[in-house]
């Protein structure tokens, strides 16, 4: 079969294959010729994993059919792996070398894509590989129990004790179904549910804590969905450092309360999250959990944690101090914690996210809750919210139909990415949205006279190598310098999408209650969490293509010309931004496409049946 060319020189003398959805699946190749930046199938590395006889499957071809391409959402079977060896621009991870500090982030591996764009990216079976692992604690929102199993050691498959938290609690959900069938397979799997006592809360968070025989714990928080489609999409993973068993013989009292970003408040934050388990239906089976991870020593992290669990909580009753907000009420409360640039005179918050909600026909969420929340710092203080909506600039990166239609996975990756624009109150959000609204691929139908950034200066296009990848991941980042975006102040990677179901309502009253609808859990970093002493400087910049700051990067930094430090945060997207055309629209899942995809396929709406 012809592999399908550019849409603009496609050849029709066949009629599109339509996009249905089906069961169960079938799997198409990613044959996507559009840019250097991504690979052809024959092309695709492959290496058997050492010690294994079990061959390794390449992607299948898609044969010639007149059947329409079939794909199931948002389950898929359990596949057969397929590595692509991790290249990687510095050992260890996290080292410093000449001061330059490898990115806290690691974006994931796409198959399709070339090795220059999969620089110090990570797989997931690297995350899972350890064949010491006694325990692994998988909580997410969907499941393929076949497809995570097949990520660990061949030869500890069958002894992992492996705990899948999942939201499915009704007893007719199909997603519930699938889940309990695999589950009854494996003798050392089992599912745990969530409580979910809102009717929109779903368990969204995605996290793993693994447990090994050598008495080390490691945290894991990440972007992506437990199904092949999800690490076929761009998403990041954040790994806590192995964590090793607390010594009783130092343990001192320790009464004054942790500082924000420490281990020792990243660990009260994450036994209060977990603790939420508990209280809301997680019984004992999530508190033998919490009594484990009482025994490790965090003091290595350098992270706040930053989530959301379901219930009602009232701002004014809680120690900020000893206890865990959640939601934005604890996203403010971390970042009044966190520095800003002194020198910053045009603060640009950027929101990435693959799914926003019905946030209502006015703006008044987004400006007396989130935004400000977003806005807060150190030096804030109780500025008023309206003066800190004018200071800080806001961006909404999102992806259009024609960035969906051109990803490697054409419109089966749209499926995972939701903004609804048809009705009249959905039709409001967008006009407010739209002034915020910018380019997940800025190659699109933009040009440079939608840029944010004047190019005509010192400020050339920085390619991330992930415009041909559709988007799953979620952040929020800070940067100190708008005009030219080479500064961070602060970096979120979440599993929290723009809603008021995950960052929780407007608060009924200044210090009143705020409701939260469901699970979601995130991990925010700061230059300073890299600070040995009080007069160090450190900077965090935006760095393309691989975690580690260029060497040139200490004589071009403030940080780096004073002999401090400079911590790089790898970026998902190109910079500089380029906002909406006038006529360009998000992508709406649920909108029919009838323009071929890069597989030659066409898109009935979200839920369309054959």
């Amino acid at each position: 079969m012809q592999s399908p060319t550019l849409l603009g020189k496609r050849k029709r003398a066949k009629e599109p294959k339509e996009v249905t959805f089906s069961t169960p699946p079938s799997r198409t190749a990613v044959g996507v010729h559009q840019s250097n930046d991504l690979l052809s199938p024959s092309k695709m590395p492959l290496t058997k994993r050492p010690a294994r006889d079990r061959s390794i499957s390449p992607p299948v071809i898609a044969k010639p059919s007149s059947e329409p391409a079939t794909i199931s959402i948002p389950h898929v079977a359990a596949l057969s792996v397929t590595e692509v060896p991790r290249i990687s621009s510095a050992s260890p991870s996290m080292s410093t070398v000449n001061h330059l500090i490898s990115s806290p982030f690691h974006l994931t591996t796409v198959h399709a894509l070339t090795p220059s764009n999969n620089i110090d990216c990570v797989r997931l079976e690297e995350l899972l590989h350890n064949p010491l692992i006694k325990e692994c604690w998988a909580f997410n929102y969907l499941f393929d129990v076949g497809f995570l199993l097949g990520h660990f050691d061949l030869d500890v498959q069958d002894l992992v004790q492996l705990r899948i938290v999942h939201g499915f609690w009704k007893k007719d959900d199909p997603n519930k179904a699938l889940i309990d069938e695999a589950v009854a397979k494996h003798k050392n799997v089992e599912a745990i549910t969530a409580y979910l006592p809102e009717m929109f809360g779903t368990h969204h968070s995605k996290m793993f804590v693994l447990i090994t025989h050598e008495g080390q714990a490691q945290v894991i928080i990440h972007t992506a969905n437990m199904i092949r489609q999800d690490w076929d999409m761009c998403q990041a993973v954040w790994r806590s450092p192995l964590l090793p068993l607390a010594d009783p013989n130092l343990a001192v009292m320790e009464e004054a309360p942790p500082k924000m970003g420490s281990g020792r408040r990243f660990k009260q934050d994450l036994l209060s999250y977990l603790s939420q388990y508990t209280h809301q239906g997680g019984g004992l089976k999530l508190k033998a959990l919490i009594d484990q991870l009482k025994l490790y020593d965090c003091g290595s992290i350098k992270a706040a944690l930053v989530a959301s669990t379901p219930g009602r909580q009232t701002l004014s009753a809680i120690d900020l101090e000893r206890e865990t907000l959640f939601g934005w009420p604890g996203l403010r409360n971390v970042l009044r914690s966190v520095p800003t640039s002194s020198t910053s005179k045009n603060p640009h918050v950027t929101v990435q996210v693959s799914s926003v909600a019905h946030l209502g026909t006015t703006d008044k969420w987004l400006i007396s809750s989130l935004f400000p929340a977003l806005s807060a710092s150190s030096a804030s203080g109780s500025i008023d919210p309206t003066t800190r909506k004018k200071k800080v600039k806001f961006s909404l990166i999102f992806p259009t139909a024609e960035e969906v239609r051109r990803s490697t996975q054409g419109y089966s990756s749209g499926s995972s990415i939701h903004m609804k624009t048809e009705t009249t109150s959905q039709a409001k959000q967008l006009q407010y949205l739209r002034p915020m609204l910018c380019h997940w691929a800025g190659d699109a139908q933009a040009s440079e006279s939608h840029s944010l950034v004047d190019l005509t200066g010192d400020n050339p296009i920085r390619k991330a190598g992930r415009h041909r990848t559709a988007p799953h991941i979620k952040t929020y980042m800070r940067f100190s310098d708008g005009d030219t975006m080479t500064k961070i102040d602060w970096a979120l990677l979440t599993s929290a999408n723009l809603s008021t179901q995950a960052w929780g309502g407007a608060a009924t009253t200044p210090g009143g209650e705020v409701r939260i609808c469901s699970y979601e859990i995130g991990v925010l970093v700061w230059p300073d969490l890299w600070k040995e002493s009080e007069d160090e400087i450190v900077e965090m910049v935006p760095v393309f293509k691989k975690d580690m700051p260029d060497q040139s990067m200490e004589t071009g930094v403030g940080a780096g010309e004073k002999g401090g430090k400079i911590v790089g945060l790898r970026i998902p997207f190109d910079l500089p931004l380029t906002r909406y055309g006038e006529g360009e629209m998000p992508w709406c899942a649920s909108n029919p496409d009838m323009e071929p995809d890069s597989m030659g396929r066409i898109w009935p709406g979200y839920g369309a049946r054959s």
